[in-house]
């Protein structure tokens, strides 16, 4: 909840108690009107743990390259990503509180992603009422369930729209960011040929100063160069004038192999943080069957490291990397027969993981 210290009244010295009555109902009522757009909901519990992940953890730190919780043990979260929450796509439709629910008590998830379109038709650029809309929606689901939750400007060419996720990410802060249930994620894959240098981590220092200028404390994730992948060339030039800082990895096992993995422990090596804040068990370009050797080495690596994952995606796009099948329910509960195999698997992970 939000608090703040009481204030002596001037002019008001041993008031009757009737006396008091109109200036408190004043002060209650101008309190409303300050706090209106602050969410203040209260978390309620999974059906199979007696705790939320937010309720546990609480406020998350990094320290030393690792997640924190408010305990400052070392955290490992885990969930799924939604889809492009872009018009007439294929995963807007699952930016609904029930399947936040679901995701919370079905499936015992930690966090979600909200991954919000940022690039393309039906964007947060061209309707940004709609997805923003969507985006909100999730974040409070997300809250009542006590999730973490990402919110991602779901972009590849995030330096082109500097000022739009800077308003962005401001707006989203002065909202929800005094809640430790925030974490953004300000560029979700910057392409192979835009450089960490000279592009990635100057528009990554813009953004992450002006959310910083109102959230001082939460979660923030930086893209790395190559999809999300080449986290060791931002090992070797890491931001370090802003404090709670990860780096995202992203990956998709049917693709990504022990080379990848040796570049993520390179970067681990150096001290920096990790989140995966995608990764799917198919190809990358989202098709193809289930990798099971290479994304149990996968998680393998995940567990050994303790880094968070958020895995794609939560749709019925007829592809490989959907959870669901193309006749489910949009907002369940689901049962096994409406779940893809990837779907099916996913649930297996995100429900043993733990929190």
């Amino acid at each position: 909840m939000l608090i703040r210290d009481n204030k002596k009244i001037p002019g008001l010295t041993k008031p009757q108690p009737f006396q008091l009555f109109p200036p408190l109902l004043c002060l209650l009522i101008c309190s409303f009107i300050v706090f209106a757009n602050l969410v203040t909901v209260a978390p309620i519990k999974g059906a199979l743990t007696n705790i939320s992940a937010v309720a546990k953890h609480g406020q998350l730190s990094i320290n030393n390259g690792q997640l924190l919780n408010q305990y400052l043990k070392a955290v490992s979260l885990a969930g799924p990503s939604l889809y492009w929450s872009n018009n007439d796509w294929a995963g807007e439709e699952f930016y609904k509180q029930e399947v936040i629910n679901n995701i919370s008590q079905q499936w015992q998830a930690s966090i979600v992603r909200a991954a919000m379109g940022a690039d393309n038709k039906g964007s947060y650029l061209t309707h940004p009422e709609d997805n923003l809309k969507r985006v909100e929606t999730v974040i409070e689901a997300a809250i009542e369930n006590g999730l973490y939750i990402i919110v991602d400007w779901h972009s590849h060419h995030a330096e082109n729209y500097t000022a739009q996720a800077i308003q962005f990410f401001q707006y989203i802060a002065k909202k929800y960011g005094h809640l430790p249930n925030i974490i953004y994620e300000i560029y979700n894959e910057p392409l192979q040929d835009t450089d960490w240098h000279s592009v990635i981590k100057p528009y990554s220092l813009k953004v992450i100063s002006a959310i910083r200028a109102i959230d001082r404390n939460n979660i923030i994730l930086v893209g790395s160069q190559s999809w999300s992948q080449d986290v060791d060339i931002s090992a070797e030039d890491p931001i370090t004038a802003f404090s709670n800082l990860a780096y995202t990895l992203h990956f998709y096992a049917g693709t990504h192999k022990d080379e990848l993995r040796a570049k993520a422990q390179i970067a681990l090596d150096s001290g920096l943080a990790l989140f995966v804040s995608e990764w799917g068990t198919v190809a990358a370009n989202g098709n193809g069957s289930v990798d099971y050797q290479e994304t149990e080495k996968w998680l393998a690596f995940m567990r050994k490291n303790q880094l968070s994952h958020c895995s794609w995606s939560l749709s019925k796009k007829e592809e490989g990397a959907s959870i669901f099948k193309p006749k489910a329910s949009i907002v369940g509960p689901w049962s096994d027969k409406e779940l893809t195999e990837n779907g099916l698997y996913l649930k297996k992970i995100i429900s043993n993981w733990g929190y």
